[in-house]
């Protein structure tokens, strides 16, 4: 008898495998402590049109596969309708076997969606009118999809300089779910372009009301910044990201120039 396609002890091998995620594993939250979940999304519990737009829009993974698979980048990041985009997904998920993408794929399929189909071009239309159909109703906005699958806490990635103002409204909502945000600051690090770099500094001066025109200015300022985001996370005990202030600081210690330095170059 044929095994069954991604079947309830997928990737289980062993009868103590099999054990520990059907006992235990399977039925524990979800404490998500990195995501790319956007929290103007959260906020707006937001109801998706189609298939497309919650599994394709800046998926850069999925891109890249098709970019791999020869598909022009219109159906990437242009302007063809979001079906065509699905349909171009579908035609290139067979070529993903052996891949991480064809197991997430069809995982996601069965795991939100309930659907056990194989996705390729045969099975396209089908696929993305079913699970577009159930995207628009109440049971699959944003934050029910949270809910549907066990989600206890999400931690976003945000910049120094945001504002949160998403995280303020979700909390001010009374979202039952904690939606922390989670302090990034690769654009602080990023000194490639001097010119990008120096626009950003300006934003940072500006987002913490810090005059910055040295190296332990700019560090002052994320520092406040990092303060700013800390009142989040302190209801979040078990996030202390203090803890990497001293690497980032130690990542930007090859930056000896001033900042007014750095800006008079460009």
């Amino acid at each position: 008898m044929a095994k069954k396609f991604l079947d309830e002890n997928f990737l289980l091998e062993t009868d103590t495998a099999q054990r520990l995620y059907h006992e235990y594993a399977k039925q524990m939250p979800i404490i998500d402590y990195h995501c790319h979940l956007p929290p103007d999304q959260i906020a707006a519990d937001k109801q998706f049109e189609n298939l497309t737009q919650i599994w394709l829009y800046g998926d850069h993974y999925k891109w890249r596969a098709m970019r791999t698979n020869g598909v022009d980048e219109s159906y990437c990041t242009g302007n063809r309708s979001d079906y065509e985009k699905f349909e171009k997904w579908a035609e290139t998920v067979p070529y993903t076997m052996r891949n991480p993408l064809y197991h997430w794929t069809h995982m996601e399929l069965q795991r939100y969606f309930d659907v056990h189909d194989i996705l390729d071009a045969s099975s396209a239309k089908k696929i993305y009118d079913e699970c577009t159909a159930k995207l628009q109703t109440k049971e699959y906005s944003v934050r029910n999809i949270l809910r549907m699958m066990n989600v206890k806490t999400v931690c976003t990635t945000d910049d120094p300089i945001d504002t949160l103002e998403h995280h303020q409204k979700i909390k001010d909502d009374g979202f039952e779910i904690p939606v922390v945000p989670a302090w990034r600051p690769d654009n602080a690090m990023n000194v490639a372009n001097a010119q990008n770099f120096v626009s950003y500094v300006k934003k940072v001066e500006a987002a913490s009301n810090v005059s910055i025109v040295f190296f332990k200015d700019f560090l002052d300022a994320l520092k406040k910044d990092m303060i700013f985001l800390q009142q989040w996370v302190a209801r979040f005990l078990i996030m202390d990201w203090s803890r990497f202030m001293p690497k980032i600081i130690q990542k930007l210690k090859f930056m000896k120039s001033s900042i007014k330095y750095m800006a008079d170059m460009t």
